[in-house]
C-alpha cells in the first residue's frame, strides 16, 4: 500500500464549537478532507478541510465553511521528496 505525506494548516477561529462533542477520552471535532494528488492550486495546495457533516445535512445541502488547506509533502511512489515540505511539516510538531 502507498503512503503519502500530507501537510495540514488548519484556521482554529473558523471551527463550529457547536460542533464539537465529548467522547470517553477528551473533546472532539470531526473534519473531513478532499485531497487531489495529481494537481494542486493557486497556492500549491491539493485539497481543504472542513467540518463533517450529517447524512441529514449534505442531502439538504448544508456546507460548513473551509477551516484550512492539504498539501501533499511526500508520496512512497515517488522517489525524490521536497526537503522545504519535510521542514515546514517538521516544524509543525508540536514535540
Amino acid at each position: 500500500m502507498a503512503r503519502v505525506g500530507l501537510s495540514v494548516r488548519v484556521d482554529v477561529t473558523k471551527i463550529d464549537k457547536e460542533r464539537l462533542y465529548k467522547g470517553k477520552k477528551g473533546t472532539y471535532l470531526d473534519l473531513v478532507t478532499f485531497v487531489d494528488l495529481d494537481n494542486r492550486d493557486q497556492y500549491d495546495n491539493n485539497g481543504f478541510i472542513s467540518q463533517s457533516t450529517t447524512k441529514e445535512e449534505r442531502e439538504a445541502g448544508v456546507q460548513t465553511p473551509i477551516l484550512g488547506n492539504v498539501r501533499v509533502i511526500g508520496n512512497a511512489s515517488t522517489e525524490t521528496q521536497s526537503s522545504d515540505s519535510l521542514n515546514e511539516l517538521e516544524e509543525d510538531v508540536p514535540f
